[in-house]
């Protein structure tokens, strides 16, 4: 049996465990995707084609089958990606900890803008709902509710959230659904948005910056509409431009840096593009097709990350006493390890 034989089968039983009631042509070949385009490590889906352990020898049956797979209208994001969103935003949620979403959009050459929401892990992200529109236009914040909304239907109860995001996407609307919903964030302001501390004249964020290395306001209306927050700046050396950071609380220097948290978003594109799967190589036309692509490589990332704790979990050091595999043997794994990495994701999968 080959390696990608072998990784799909394992993945179908964690698929199967996650989704018991996933269509019977899905289980089938869900799976041998994955498996294909994680030991493939590309987005071209000729490539992928070749990969597919199929029992045929022709490349265009081979990709024929893998258009199929793409256009299937049950392949639904959200629908399959709930289980494994749900376990991970539960797991690390669990003690308490505040769940750290980024929200960002990336091109996909001049074909695609992706917008995309993940949740901090460690020192990098695991992307949790996007959207696909074509060409590289801004996608405006109808686009950023749809995923807000996803999320918040997957948060475990009395979770506790912060959003960060870039300066391009703050906006009355986005402010007015975070206080909805409570969610505390920190979110990059431009330097021409009104700004109105409430003694005088309105002036910009950009003005209230200059000349300051660091400045904490609070109660600052935004925009013309006057939505209230509070604004933290920090200009560190070295760097051309300050942080102008709106926050839901009153700002501090460390409160300012939290934005940093967001920057873990940029590694997962980077193993989504040019350092991983190289998505920029797809060959895909159709923005529906390439939310499918990004819904098995987003599966495969799951993947890495889950079977490389389990492995962390119950593999000993060398001073530590063997302990059980019950867990790995609990969702179908086998205790064989066979090394698999990918990028950042030092992991593992098993064969059985």
């Amino acid at each position: 049996m080959s390696s990608v034989k072998k990784l799909a089968e394992e993945i179908r039983c964690g698929l199967l465990a996650a989704l018991p009631n996933l269509r019977k042509v899905l289980n089938k070949n869900l799976p041998m995707v994955i498996a294909a385009v994680l030991e493939a490590r590309t987005a071209n889906t000729a490539l992928i084609a070749t990969y597919l352990p199929l029992e045929t020898e022709r490349d265009d049956l081979r990709q024929q089958r893998l258009r199929r797979i793409l256009s299937n209208k049950f392949l639904i994001a959200s629908e399959i990606m709930a289980p494994f969103a749900q376990r991970i935003l539960r797991e690390e949620a669990q003690h308490g900890q505040i769940l750290q979403f980024s929200m960002d959009q990336t091109d996909i050459g001049d074909q695609f803008a992706v917008l995309m929401l993940s949740v901090r892990i460690g020192d990098r992200a695991l992307p949790l709902t996007w959207m696909v529109e074509s060409g590289t236009a801004n996608i405006g914040f109808a686009g950023q509710q749809m995923l807000l909304n996803q999320v918040v239907s997957w948060l475990p109860a009395n979770a506790r959230v912060m959003l960060s995001a870039d300066r391009f996407y703050p906006s009355e609307a986005l402010f007015t659904w975070l206080k909805a919903h409570n969610w505390q964030y920190r979110l990059r302001l431009k330097t021409n948005f009104l700004a109105d501390l409430g003694v005088g004249d309105a002036t910009t964020t950009g003005a209230l910056a200059k000349g300051q290395s660091a400045r904490y306001l609070t109660n600052v209306a935004l925009f013309a509409s006057g939505v209230m927050t509070n604004i933290g700046i920090l200009q560190e050396s070295g760097h051309k431009e300050p942080w102008i950071i709106a926050m839901d609380c009153p700002p501090t220097r460390a409160r300012v840096l939290d934005y940093a948290s967001r920057w873990c978003i940029e590694p997962m594109f980077s193993d989504f593009k040019s350092r991983g799967f190289g998505l920029e190589d797809t060959h895909l036309e159709d923005p529906n097709r390439l939310s499918a692509l990004l819904l098995i490589m987003s599966l495969a990332m799951y993947w890495c990350v889950t079977v490389g704790r389990l492995d962390a979990e119950t593999t000993p050091t060398y001073a530590e006493k063997k302990p059980s595999n019950k867990r790995l043997q609990a969702i179908g794994l086998c205790a064989k390890p066979i090394d698999l990495h990918f990028r950042g994701f030092s992991a593992v999968y098993v064969s059985c």
